[in-house]
């Protein structure tokens, strides 16, 4: 077997590292979809039955131990994104969406701590914790999650749609579909339940692209 040169392994190393991005994005979407069914919102939500529903408590239960991958593959899709990107990156643009994907992570670290401790909470066997106890659980997990998590998130986005745009490395309706989901992940995750699947949703699209880029010439950069 031939000896494989220092360009063969950069060609492949985006392409293995892509599928990070992949599984990335499917954990992610699975974790919010079971904190939602497992720490719901609305008329339910002060009843506690997150702790009572044994179907509910394993939901949240299965969440929890998913986030700590997601944020693990994540790392791996911010450095797959860059390598994407190459050396011609914007260190500006670039420099904001490092620091809100690391923010990011550490918000929804964060929401995966309070809900953790929102279950650990000493209550009785079979009945439901202390409201003040829940509510300040609940409140927290969601706050972290749709109000700084995914406003963290869509800063992440915007900011690599610019720089997919600018250094044309992304295809034009996929930095479209990046603002559109900016925005979204700005105004809109707060107010409307599930609207932070959209972020998601996007990372798969991208993980997506550039494992088809990557088997094919890479684009050059446009030229100012």
């Amino acid at each position: 077997m031939q000896e494989q040169g220092p360009g063969q392994r950069a060609l492949r190393a985006p392409r293995a590292a892509g599928l990070a991005g992949v599984v990335f994005a499917l954990l992610l979407a699975a974790a919010m979809t079971l904190v939602r069914l497992g720490l719901p919102e609305g008329a339910e939500a002060g009843t506690g039955r997150a702790f009572t529903d044994s179907v509910r408590g394993d939901a949240l239960r299965a969440a929890l131990a998913l986030v700590p991958f997601a944020g693990i593959f994540f790392l791996w899709f911010v450095g797959v994104i860059r390598s994407h990107v190459g050396a011609a990156e914007d260190k500006f643009l670039s420099s904001v969406s490092l620091g809100s994907g690391l923010v990011f992570l550490a918000a929804m670290f964060g929401a995966a701590a309070a809900a953790d401790a929102t279950l650990a909470v000493n209550h009785e066997p079979g009945l439901p914790p202390l409201p003040a106890a829940w509510d300040f659980g609940r409140h927290l997990s969601y706050t972290l999650m749709t109000e700084y998590a995914t406003r963290m998130a869509a800063v992440f986005v915007s900011s690599m749609s610019v720089i997919g745009r600018r250094l044309g490395v992304l295809p034009h309706w996929l930095t479209t579909l990046g603002f559109l989901t900016a925005l979204i992940l700005l105004f809109v995750s707060s107010n409307v339940p599930w609207a932070e699947l959209v972020f998601p949703a996007w990372s798969l699209l991208l993980s997506l692209h550039i494992l088809g880029a990557d088997r094919g010439p890479r684009p050059r950069p446009d030229e100012a």
